[in-house]
């Protein structure tokens, strides 16, 4: 009797051993909708008379899901959605203070969307959970309030005027252009005529003698 039994327990496990070998993992769903891609965005795109345009920033933002404390970086330009698994992140506009402004700030305006229930006995669906800007130096200004995602800007590809690849060779540069600047600007001494050679070599002629009286 004892064996009987264990042989329907043996065969059942086998059977889930089998299936759970069998079956893999479905793909991530990584496809923007068209909905979303498409959209719109709120932010007020200002276009500034400083830096790199619009629409060639690139911005670097950070994703956490705290299901799993993974965390991964989206490099994306303006206007770019990207989904990973059931969120979207959608990047607007990025910006950066002007080089002589204290203190430096990196801010994005971020839009973010979650699949999910509103609850139990509803179907699953995209609800923005996220819209507005957020910024480097002082997160607590604007946060991601969900229970399972978290987004945050980490930079801003951007340059302004006279920044360049190689600050040492831009400062060399600048100050050997205002060196020559100076030279050109100051106004020649002048200079005493020049002395003929001919008359400089030749010397003075000599004093007449006097006359020898007869003796």
């Amino acid at each position: 009797m004892r064996r009987a039994r264990a042989l329907p327990t043996v065969a059942f496990t086998l059977a889930l051993a089998a299936c759970s070998q069998s079956s893999e993992p479905a793909p991530e769903a990584t496809e923007v909708p068209a909905a979303f891609a498409a959209s719109t965005s709120a932010a007020r795109v200002v276009e500034s008379n400083y830096g790199t345009p619009v629409k060639d920033r690139v911005a670097t933002l950070g994703l956490l899901n705290k299901r799993n404390n993974l965390t991964q970086d989206l490099v994306m330009k303006t206007g770019e959605s990207r989904r990973i698994g059931n969120v979207i992140v959608k990047l607007a506009n990025c910006e950066k203070t002007l080089p002589w402004e204290d203190p430096p700030e990196t801010g994005a305006f971020v839009q973010v969307w979650v699949e999910e229930r509103a609850s139990t006995d509803k179907p699953l669906a995209w609800h923005k959970v996220f819209s507005g800007w957020l910024f480097r130096n002082a997160p607590s200004l604007n946060v991601v309030e969900h229970p399972v995602y978290d987004v945050w800007v980490k930079n801003c590809a951007m340059k302004f005027p006279g920044e360049e690849e190689d600050p040492a060779a831009f400062a060399s540069s600048s100050s050997a252009a205002k060196a020559s600047g100076k030279a050109s600007a100051a106004p020649a001494a002048a200079q005493p005529p020049a002395v003929a050679p001919s008359a400089a070599a030749s010397p003075a002629p000599a004093p007449a003698k006097p006359a020898e009286s007869g003796r």
